[in-house]
């Protein structure tokens, strides 16, 4: 069984810096669930929040789903992750301005959120964002497995 998370520790987790990598199944059947990395927003208890293009194949496939998977992760050791899981609570299109600048602005330095938000200003016109509220969450934390390996290799 892996080593969960506590809600408070999985939910400060996920509002942390990571790229979260979606989810989001094909609902005619003929392929894979398409996964691809993404910025995303986050505060504990509430909802996530996603950006794409409205035309794009993952809007598309998140409006017939209706639902769709997050994971985030720290790739350093000890190993951790948190995964969740649920139905689309709203679609803002177009996207709201204050959310495309929070976005940046979590990612980026502020000069570099500045130039990316200008450069990219055209898009607001064709970005939309996504509203999911988690109903499954999936954690690990390997911390304690790592104790476990150190205190082994003392004896």
């Amino acid at each position: 069984m892996l080593p969960a998370m506590p809600r408070d520790e999985r939910e400060r987790f996920l509002a942390g810096l990571h790229v979260g990598v979606l989810g989001v199944t094909d609902p005619r059947g003929v392929r894979a669930p398409l996964v691809v990395p993404v910025w995303y927003g986050y505060e504990p208890g509430g909802e996530v929040v996603v950006q794409t293009g409205r035309d794009t194949i993952k809007a598309r496939l998140l409006r017939e789903a209706g639902r769709f998977s997050l994971c985030a992760q720290d790739e350093n050791r000890p190993y951790r992750y948190v995964s969740v899981e649920g139905p689309v609570t709203a679609i803002e299109d177009p996207v709201d301005p204050a959310v495309r600048e929070t976005l940046a602005q979590r990612y980026l330095d502020p000069e570099e959120a500045r130039a990316y938000l200008t450069a990219t200003a055209g898009q607001l016109k064709d970005d939309i964002a996504f509203r999911m509220r988690p109903q499954h969450w999936r954690t690990a934390d390997f911390a304690a497995f790592a104790a476990d390996f150190a205190e082994a290799g003392q004896g």
